[in-house]
């Protein structure tokens, strides 16, 4: 009786529920009665109890969800870069006890940027599911395929060879040439049928010491290789990349601080008419470092695009083309040169470049028709209706337009018909071999005939020689450029040369 009562007052102040979670139902099951029991308590407890489980389940499926995502990509359902590094630390670690070797391959869709701008971010979405279900049909089931994020996966090969090295690294090519050929295949994306290739960069296991993120640096290394090899290729890493990427680094850093050190200098070629009379020149940046000496173009230009270093450095190019200009309007000798500069891409792709460009002209107060920009052919291949209209606007205030070594880009003539440019420049590999090549020959010749028909100016760069100038004159080309009538020099010794012109 005494138990009835302390239960009574218990579900007075709250619930049957409750009342479960404070009583064992042994003990209920003794102060009250059997029956009491089974049609009321029992059940009740058998609710709680299933009520406990269902949440044990929703929490597990909970888990099981955040695992996943913690692992996997969820566009494509592919081992993440985390997982990658954890297999990559297990296949490391088997390679070293089996002595089985294995492989890293590192895998980057070619101008993948381009569909995403064409065809928008779903499409690219579907190319990269896609790829990544090949990729997997190309392997082992116990390899690994990751994506790293973007347009990037990753393969592991595990349990390649044993001794000798060269039959794990034929192994390794192999199935990086099946996956490039299987990544060529045509792909259906929605309605559009597309064309993708890769880049392929492979490295060993052989080299235990190295760490995971050592091996994923080497095949990102050997990867750019093959993007620098002209792309849907495969490379192997090997030592004397890794060197090439320290003194690259190397010398960006020093490039950071050439700018503001002044190390860079313009020197100046002049250009002249059949007649040999001065027309301008064009400017071309060189860089004197205080250890390294004279460091060649070709070797900080392409460096200077990669990292965004061209901006301020096109910039500075500009200002003291403009200053330079400015100087020669005093002198009747110099006053009507036209000063030409090379843009680059990326200065060329920044949403204000017509406004900068005015801004630099207005500040110096030049003439505006006393500059001209030398843009590359490939350039034009890319968003040509925002170049034209950019072109459209610094051609209304008398700016002009020369078209650098042509003939040796991509673009097509329907885009060269719809540049409104000013010049069409012969490259000098057509120039040298004119007099002895019949190839060139027509090609110059085709060159000055289309230049012509478009209203365009012509100008051949290279001239080292008289025979050359005179094939060329015959052509009908009148501007000429090159070491017959003057290297690339500094300010002062291109003023003083000017004397020994007509």
């Amino acid at each position: 009786m005494l138990g009835l009562e302390y239960i009574h007052t218990i579900t007075l102040n709250g619930t049957f529920e409750e009342l479960i979670y404070i009583l064992d139902p042994i003990v209920l099951a003794v102060i009250i009665s059997p029956a009491l029991y089974l049609l009321v308590f029992r059940p009740l407890n058998q609710q709680a109890v299933l009520e406990r489980q269902l949440a044990e389940a929703h929490s597990l499926e909970a888990d099981s969800e955040i695992e996943h995502l913690a692992f996997f990509d969820q566009l494509t359902g592919l081992p993440n870069r985390r997982l990658l590094v954890d297999r990559l630390q297990h296949a490391l670690a088997s390679s070293a006890r089996t002595g089985r070797e294995g492989a890293l391959l590192f895998l980057d869709l070619d101008n993948f940027k381009d569909i995403n701008d064409t065809l928008g971010h779903d499409i690219g979405d579907l190319l990269l599911q896609q790829t990544a279900q090949r990729l997997e049909g190309c392997v082992r089931k116990s390899d690994t395929v990751a994506r790293l994020g973007g347009d990037e996966f990753m393969v592991i090969l595990e349990g390649l060879r044993k001794q000798p090295i060269e039959a794990a690294a034929i192994r390794a090519k192999a199935v990086g040439e099946k996956i490039l050929a299987t990544l060529s295949q045509p792909y259906q994306l929605g309605k559009h049928e597309y064309h993708s290739t890769l880049s392929v960069g492979v490295t060993l296991f052989s080299d235990l010491g190295k760490s995971t993120n050592e091996l994923i640096k080497r095949a990102d290394i050997a990867m750019y290789q093959a993007k620098k090899a002209g792309r849907n290729a495969l490379i192997f890493f090997n030592p004397e990349m890794q060197d090439v990427i320290n003194a690259r680094a190397s010398l960006q850093g020093e490039l950071g601080k050439a700018l503001e050190k002044r190390q860079f200098h313009l020197y100046y070629q002049i250009q002249v008419d059949s007649s040999h009379h001065p027309l301008g020149a064009e400017v071309l940046i060189r860089w004197i470092h205080p250890e390294r000496g004279l460091v060649p173009p070709d070797q900080f230009i392409p460096l200077a695009e990669d990292t965004g270093l061209i901006l301020p450095i096109g910039q500075w190019v500009l200002e003291t083309a403009c200053a330079q200009l400015k100087a020669w309007e005093k002198d009747p000798l110099t006053r009507d040169f036209v000063l030409a500069v090379n843009v680059s891409a990326r200065q060329f792709g920044q949403v204000d470049f017509a406004a900068q460009i005015q801004a630099t002209a207005h500040r110096h107060a030049v003439n505006p028709r006393r500059l001209k920009l030398e843009l590359t052919e490939s350039m034009s291949a890319k968003n040509i209706e925002g170049i034209i209209t950019i072109m459209n606007t610094l051609k209304a205030i008398g700016i002009g337009f020369s078209l650098d070594d042509f003939g040796t880009g991509y673009s097509s003539l329907q885009h060269l018909k719809k540049l409104p440019l000013d010049q069409l420049k012969i490259d000098q590999s057509f120039v040298r071999d004119l007099a002895v090549d019949s190839s060139d020959n027509a090609i110059v010749r085709t060159i000055i005939v289309m230049a012509n028909s478009l209203d365009l100016d012509v100008i051949a760069e290279g001239v080292e020689t008289e025979e050359q100038q005179q094939l060329l004159m015959g052509m009908g080309c009148s501007r000429y450029q090159g070491y017959l009538f003057g290297k690339p020099v500094p300010i002062k010794e291109f003023e003083a040369s000017l004397g020994s012109f007509d």
